[in-house]
């Protein structure tokens, strides 16, 4: 499946804008790690970001999410790396992340809306976010009290990267695509 259909099936079963936004946010940052780490996929890595949250809004419960949209994507033919990696980027689905595709979607998923989060309150927006404002506002643990600190830094410790580094990756990730993300 490839970003334009995996965009249209997001769009097809999500409603929300600001879910749809979340999915374009770590498809941005799944791109990015896909230039550095799987050039000749990043199509894919990008339809992995989009895809990871479809069914939340028809399946929220930790009994269906993400195992519904899993399933159907099954359904469709969508590969085995792909699906394993958003099955994986929730923790009680027991889906160990043993590739780069889920280790990076796991890092990616919750900053990226941290970042989104970071960036709505500035006013000057993500045009000029730094990595030290977002790591700031992470200390802070009433500002967007839901983003689990311990998943930012699980990802982190498990893609093995350095914590700025990555920071700095999804925030120019995610302002190149600040139309698609809303910002």
């Amino acid at each position: 499946m490839n970003a334009d259909q995996a965009r249209a099936l997001m769009h097809e079963w999500t409603e929300s804008p600001s879910l749809r936004a979340h999915m374009e946010a770590v498809a941005a940052c799944m791109g990015a790690y896909a230039r550095r780490l799987a050039p000749d996929e990043a199509d894919r890595w990008v339809s992995c970001g989009l895809l990871h949250d479809f069914d939340y809004e028809r399946h929220p419960s930790k009994e269906e999410h993400p195992f519904v949209g899993v399933r159907h994507l099954e359904s469709l033919g969508v590969d085995e790396e792909t699906r394993s990696a958003i099955l994986g980027h929730a923790d009680y689905s027991g889906v160990a992340r043993t590739t780069p595709m889920a280790r990076a979607l796991y890092a990616c998923d919750e900053l990226a809306g941290f970042i989104v989060a970071c960036a709505k309150v500035r006013p000057s927006g993500i045009s000029d976010l730094e990595p030290r404002s977002v790591k700031k506002k992470l200390k802070d643990r009433a500002f967007a009290a839901a983003v689990s600190r311990e998943d930012i830094a699980r990802g982190v410790s498990e893609l093995g990267v350095d914590e700025t580094e990555h920071i700095a990756l999804c925030i120019d990730a995610i302002r190149a695509s600040a139309a698609c993300v809303g910002l």
